[in-house]
């Protein structure tokens, strides 16, 4: 029965570590959409409307970084 209950373990244990390498890679599915989305978005606008928000051209890749991490 000691067998058994360590083999079980084991099993458990890999089961954890394929479960926490999923959810890494669905965490960071999403926030490579979420850092394509802002730059898409920030890309569209004229240099007019960024100025307008305060924003060179420069710092979208910045805050789109920013976005993507915050979550």
């Amino acid at each position: 029965m000691a067998y058994m209950n360590i083999a079980q373990v084991a099993e458990s244990g890999l089961r954890d570590r394929i479960s926490a390498l999923v959810k890494t890679y669905h965490t960071a599915a999403a926030r490579r959409a979420i850092y394509r989305q802002t730059v898409r978005e920030l890309d569209a606008l004229s240099d007019r409307e960024l100025a307008d928000l305060g924003i060179a051209r420069s710092m979208i890749t910045r805050i789109a970084l920013d976005a993507a991490n915050a979550n």
